[in-house]
């Protein structure tokens, strides 16, 4: 797709939003440069909105301007690296996400931008590079110490000393269904687990007690937490406590 092409198909993407989500925002603007991330060593960012806020007691689209930018480069850069990369879908989904930070932006909400912090924490991790142990709690909350970073869960469960020294297994419950995962041989300060045996991608999170997630969160060790990472079968737990499948056996 060329830049003039890109362009077109931006406004045109642009206008197909319901004006209601239109309002307030001056128009898409594009670039032909790659515009790098501004923390992530690498990593290309495809648009941005940039909200300007004029003085008032009360935010609305009067008070809030907002315009789009998409840099037609960073597409052309992630192309080059996707052999599925769809130049419309991209567009919208990067449109979708830009406007609703002008929305959250009327609304004086910042979920959209704590949910930009998970995402970035997580890719750090993924390429090994420094990253907030806690980042999965900034995502989008689906119940008490459990949160949704993009298609990944998080459970998070905070081991009490006790545990730490007798606990054998962790139980957890996802849709309904209760499971059992055992419990790493060496804990760190903040571990990983990843659950295997469930459609869903899904991360238990396992902390030691609560004088350690102050640490954490205050960052007061120099060295930083021991954070690890394994991986764990998921065993099934009938509503009686006894794994499904699982059955004791006796003398004939």
């Amino acid at each position: 797709m060329t830049f003039d092409q890109f362009s077109r198909v931006a406004q045109e993407a642009f206008q197909s939003f319901p004006e209601a989500y239109r309002e307030g925002i001056e128009g898409v603007t594009t670039v032909e440069a790659v515009e790098a991330h501004p923390e992530l060593p690498g990593m290309v960012t495809l648009g941005e909105c940039i909200t300007q806020a004029y003085n008032s007691d009360w935010q609305s689209p009067e008070t809030t301007r907002s315009r789009v930018v998409l840099y037609y480069g960073s597409f052309l850069r992630m192309e080059q690296d996707d052999p599925d990369f769809s130049w419309e879908g991209e567009l919208r989904e990067t449109l979708t996400h830009e406007l609703q930070h002008h929305l959250e932006s009327l609304a004086g909400e910042d979920a959209l931008e704590a949910m930009d912090y998970a995402t970035d924490e997580a890719f750090k991790r993924e390429r090994d590079d420094p990253f907030d142990p806690l980042y999965f709690q900034w995502g989008e909350p689906m119940g008490e110490g459990m949160y949704r970073v993009e298609d990944e869960v998080y459970i998070e469960r905070v081991l009490t000393a006790a545990e730490v020294d007798h606990l054998e297994e962790i139980d957890f419950t996802w849709e309904g269904q209760a499971y059992r995962i055992p419990r790493p041989d060496e804990l760190g300060d903040v571990h990983f687990v990843v659950v295997e045996g469930i459609d869903t991608y899904i991360q238990i999170v396992l902390i030691r007690q609560a004088s350690w997630r102050r640490r954490l969160r205050a960052h007061v060790r120099s060295e930083g937490p021991v954070v690890l990472e394994s991986g764990a079968e998921a065993r099934r737990v009938a509503p009686n406590g006894d794994e499904v499948g699982r059955h004791d056996t006796g003398d004939l």
